[in-house]
């Protein structure tokens, strides 16, 4: 979003304006220049004010004489002051050239200034060899970027040049550090060319260490060199912005130099330019040395994109410094999203503006302000409504740094809380490439240093496992201590807890709905899904598998019913199972899952059973769009479908949770997100959920599954999923690391070992019978032992042949993974063509899920799919014996 270049104060003046006077800047300019002195035509406080700043920030003796106006010359007039001024700094460090700076008193008397060192020269004729130059800069004209170039721009208008052509390359900068000076004239340099530099900061400001104090500044550009300027065969002026003071167009309108103007060289497109247009005009090829320069700049940008990406950036200071910047940090992936200078400039809205745009529609429209004659209150208050994260420009900013605990990364003048402002760079690709580490480095500490408040405010402040709470208020009631170590132990509830693990026990095959998007398989070991089970358990078969996993696994803090049936349906078997558990194991957690239909119920019973935690899967609150999700319910004896199936189960499940909730269980609602029914419904949902006063919800995609109503119903893409988690993030906290477990799942939800634990029951299914012919199977597995990848996530194929009962490793393929989860993966027709090439040959593929799309194309080249989740060797006997 872009804003007029002017903010408005909310009263017509400046509190704490972001630019410093006009005389400031001019006498940064006029030291540039060889055995030149200055002298401010104003009060003593205006030249010690100048001094101050400049020795704070450039580590440096800072001399400025003053005409000492008092209020006698106010009235009668200054010019007594100034010529006895003028005597006593001549005779004091014998100077070539004097710059003489206005002030806003001595503009406001009308003070002609060139008129009186006209009159001082003609009285003076023993100083007629020093050049005099008036400057215009009184405080109130702008900013010291403005009094920077009205001082160029008064040298050169002042100086006589010399009017012989000479193949010399006047090189006019905009503001910036004796660090990057002297790079611009390394590569003037490197390049051959022989430069006049307006202004050198390069040594004046940022010199060596002498035993003797030098007046004068002994460094920068003598005025037999400038004198040469209009003369030149060209003018190169780096500045972004056209001036109606430009020296480049002043010596081309009046000594017909030709001129070209770029920006600085910061960031990668600028620097480019600024080397092609030094080999343009040197005719010298760009040097190896800077090639490799610029290949270490993109390695750096490479290195740093990760983190770029969460910058959110506030870019203040003057016009060029604000424009490099930005330009450099959207290359680089930074958003800058408060652009402000405090002069006036309001070409800045129309050069920055396409460039943030560009990287805003990137990052989904960004908010972002740019401003001109910017004060740092109109500043502070854009960071915190763009929500900037990083902050870059001179040390004035930093007391909103400060407030608003902010990193700010200091560049542009004045820098008075650091050391070495004097010695900072941002030209070249070298220049560029420490700017944006120092940047990127920032963002990093602030997420290091910030991630673990950001965490606790967004999922655990004022939950019931708010740890800090406890620590601050201790909890009277013991159940609510229990509750808090149940969920800081259950793995579903808590995105931290994956150390804890948890089984399933499935004792729970009846249903009383028939889910569109479920097939319920009691005895299928060959899928990971909800609703699929190896086995079905009674009540004492569970109680023997629990307590034989929790020997193997002492980590095991959860008990869950999540299936494959619907738990409340056979309340008499999850009961009695319960029960035994817990006359075995006090402190064990149970939790389970369900429907919702029988809630109302069975809610009071739940709690009486210390089921502490429930998860509900509620897929609308609207009756006809839950109806949708249902081919039929069974309720007290009858059946019912469509709308009447909606009503009745949003009423049982909303009144159901708020039963758990007031008998204090904590309760998780999951999602099943179907497209085109009700995806865009779902932050209603959570909203209703949430009033509740729900613990978390889990919005899931709806898997395809063969022999269901929506088998042929495209899943929504996991952009699109992430998409409405987002939008249903700023209502409640939202579950990510979901596993889709089954109903039999044992282990941690990153590391299920219900495969490696079979054989705890002599119930489980034996082993495929052994089948006498030959095949070759490719098999997707990230492990090369269990097949546990989905067709779409693998990038390489185990295979495998069978014959007449034995199954014996043929090597593995490697493959470009299919699916990046991106919106329209299966379109990848390329990466699909290269898969099927790879596996051509093969009788089957083997993978924990394939996708619509890919098993069309391996039908179509007469390959079996086969979705399963067991040990490879297993799996292909069973697919053997399938074929």
């Amino acid at each position: 979003m872009m804003m007029k270049s002017k903010v408005e104060p909310l009263v017509n003046l400046n509190i704490n304006p972001c630019k410093m006077c006009m005389p400031m800047g001019s006498a940064t300019a006029f030291y540039g220049l060889k055995n030149a002195m200055t002298i401010l035509h104003g009060s003593q406080g205006c030249a010690t004010y100048i001094r101050r700043h400049m020795a704070t920030h450039y580590n440096e003796p800072v001399d400025i004489a003053s005409s000492s106006l008092t209020e006698e010359g106010t009235v009668y007039g200054g010019s007594g002051n100034l010529k006895k001024g003028l005597k006593n700094l001549i005779e004091l460090y014998h100077p070539d050239i004097i710059g003489v700076m206005t002030t806003c008193l001595a503009e406001t008397i009308g003070e002609d200034v060139p008129g009186i060192l006209n009159e001082f020269q003609e009285e003076n004729p023993q100083y007629k060899d020093i050049t005099l130059i008036p400057c215009s800069s009184p405080g109130y004209g702008g900013s010291q970027y403005d009094g920077y170039f009205s001082a160029l721009h008064a040298i050169v208008s002042s100086i006589e040049m010399e009017g012989t052509k000479n193949n010399l390359v006047n090189v006019v900068t905009a503001p910036i550090s004796p660090a990057d000076t002297r790079y611009i004239k390394a590569m003037l340099k490197l390049f051959g060319i022989e430069a006049i530099l307006l202004p050198d900061l390069s040594e004046n400001l940022d010199g060596e260490h002498d035993k003797e104090y030098n007046r004068l500044p002994h460094h920068g550009t003598h005025i037999s060199q400038l004198k040469k300027m209009g003369g030149a065969k060209l003018t190169l002026e780096l500045c972004s912005f056209e001036r109606k003071n430009s020296v480049a167009e002043y010596l081309q309108n009046t000594y017909g130099v030709p001129y070209i103007r770029l920006s600085l060289p910061v960031g990668l497109r600028d620097t480019d330019a600024f080397l092609k247009a030094l080999s343009d005009i040197s005719k010298i090829p760009i040097p190896e040395e800077l090639k490799k320069e610029r290949g270490r700049y993109l390695d750096s940008m490479i290195d740093s994109h990760k983190y770029n990406a969460s910058g959110r950036a506030a870019v203040f200071g003057e016009p060029d410094q604000v424009y490099s910047t930005v330009r450099l940090m959207c290359e680089c992936g930074i958003l800058p999203v408060v652009c402000a200078t405090g002069a006036a400039c309001p070409e800045l809205l129309k050069k920055v503006a396409p460039e943030i745009e560009k990287l805003s529609n990137l990052y989904l429209t960004e908010t972002y302000k740019i401003a001109d004659k910017a004060d740092f209150k109109d500043i502070e208050a854009m960071i915190i409504e763009c929500k900037a994260n990083v902050m870059v420009g001179n040390s004035d900013g930093r007391r909103i740094a400060e407030d608003l605990k902010l990193p700010l990364v200091r560049r542009g003048f004045p820098i008075h809380d650091h050391v070495g402002g004097q010695r900072l760079k941002m030209l070249g690709y070298e220049g560029s490439m420490e700017y944006m580490d120092e940047i990127s480095n920032d963002l990093i500490d602030t997420i290091e240093t910030s991630f673990r408040e950001t965490l606790y405010n967004s999922y655990y402040k004022d939950t019931l496992i708010d740890t800090k709470e406890m620590e601050v208020k201790p909890m009277i009631d013991s159940r609510e201590e229990e509750m808090k170590r149940k969920t800081l132990e259950h793995p579903c509830y808590n995105c931290k807890g994956h150390k804890f693990a948890r089984i399933h026990l499935p004792v729970a095959p009846a249903c009383n709905v028939q889910c569109k998007y479920c097939v319920r398989k009691f005895d299928c070991p060959n899928e990971s899904r909800p609703g699929v089970t190896s086995v079905i358990l009674t009540p004492e078969e569970g109680l023997s598998r629990y307590l034989a996993v929790k020997e193997k696994m002492p980590n095991l803090t959860v008990v869950g019913i999540a299936g494959p049936g619907e738990a409340l349906e056979n309340w008499e078997s999850v009961k009695s199972l319960f029960e035994q558990i817990r006359a075995h194991d006090p402190k064990v957690t149970f939790c389970l899952s369900t429907n919702g239909l029988k809630l109302p119920l069975y809610a009071e019973e739940l709690a009486r059973l210390s089921v502490s935690h429930v998860t509900v899967t509620l897929n609308a609150v609207d009756p006809h769009i839950s109806g949708q999700m249902y081919q039929y319910i069974r309720f007290m004896g009858k059946e019912y479908t469509g709308d009447a199936a909606g009503a009745i189960m949003v009423a049982n499940q909303l009144a159901g949770i708020r039963l758990l909730i007031a008998s204090g269980i904590l309760v998780k609602v999951n999602i099943v997100t179907v497209k085109g029914i009700n995806d865009s419904h779902v932050p209603e949902v959570v909203k209703a959920v949430k009033s509740l006063g729900c613990f978390i919800t889990n919005i899931m995609q709806m898997i395809p599954v063969e022999g269901s109503a929506f088998e042929q119903v495209e899943p929504i893409s996991n952009k699109r999923l992430t998409e409405i988690r987002k939008e249903c993030e700023e209502i409640m906290p939202q579950m990510y690391h979901c596993q889709h477990c089954r109903a039999d799942a044992v282990g941690t939800l990153t590391d299920d070992k219900s495969i490696e634990l079979k054989g705890f029951l002599q119930e489980e299914p034996k082993d495929s019978q052994p089948v006498k012919t030959h095949y070759r199977f490719a098999v997707a597995s990230k492990s090369g032992v269990i097949v546990d990848t989905h067709f779409g996530h693998a990038k390489e194929f185990y295979l495998y042949d069978y014959l007449n009962g034995e199954v014996r490793f043929a090597g593995k393929k490697k493959v470009e993974q299919y699916c990046m989860g991106e919106e329209h993966c299966e379109e990848k027709e390329d990466k699909m063509k290269s898969i099927m090439d790879a596996i051509k040959g093969c009788n089957g593929v083997i993978a924990m899920r394939i996708g619509m799309e890919p098993t069309k194309k391996l039908a179509e080249l007469g390959i079996k799919p086969v979705n399963t989740y067991d040990m490879i060797e297993d799996a292909v006997k069973k697919a053997a014996a399938a074929m």
